[in-house]
């Protein structure tokens, strides 16, 4: 015989936040919007069809099979973590302005270091949606000293991972690309939620 349970935690229970400091390391874990870019792959293939080969758009529908968070909670366990946000609603945008609201620190970002598919960016294109406002289940945003060596540890496990930035003392939430400067705005919608509602 075998046994399979299957659970739900409340958003209060998925953080921990009260113990984020500054100068800790953000680390993303998986490749964001992965989810969201199966969704979009099923439900608009004929459309996505008319611009990118089937072999892509195919490779896109499995992507949702790709979100296994067991090594990621093992590492965890191991290297201990401030606090844990998960990615599956809103994308890493809006798990950035909640991670550092709840802790009431600033944050910089390298938008350049945010692991994501060039399937998924491809995709997005087509339908004007930004990748990092969309449904990323499987991927988890971490505050963690010693970022790198928790990489690393995935890394050896054949798990993307990287560090994205620092959380800081100030008020301010800022986003890097290319040296340039931008501040991360409160989230609206997500991005899955306003593409359906307006199609």
């Amino acid at each position: 015989y075998s046994v399979t349970g299957i659970g739900r935690a409340t958003k209060e229970q998925c953080r921990q936040d009260e113990r984020l400091r500054p100068e800790y390391d953000l680390v993303v874990t998986g490749w964001i919007a992965l989810a969201g870019t199966a969704a979009l792959a099923l439900r608009y293939e004929q459309e996505l069809r008319g611009h990118y080969p089937l072999s892509l758009i195919e490779h896109a529908k499995e992507f949702d099979r790709r979100m296994s968070v067991g090594a990621v909670a093992r590492a965890i366990t191991h290297f201990g973590a401030a606090s844990m946000h998960d990615l599956s609603q809103g994308g890493i945008f809006n798990a950035l302005w909640e991670m550092a609201d709840q802790a009431g620190v600033g944050l910089e970002v390298d938008l350049k270091k945010i692991p994501v598919r060039q399937e998924t960016i491809e995709i997005c294109e087509i339908f004007d949606v930004n990748p990092y406002k969309l449904l990323s289940g499987g991927s988890i945003l971490l505050g963690i000293q010693g970022g790198d060596a928790f990489v690393q540890e995935l890394r050896r496990e054949g798990i993307m991972a990287a560090v994205i930035g620092q959380t800081n003392s100030g008020n301010d939430r800022l986003l890097y690309s290319g040296g340039n400067a931008r501040y991360l705005e409160r989230p609206a919608e997500d991005e899955w939620k306003r593409l359906n509602i307006n199609r």
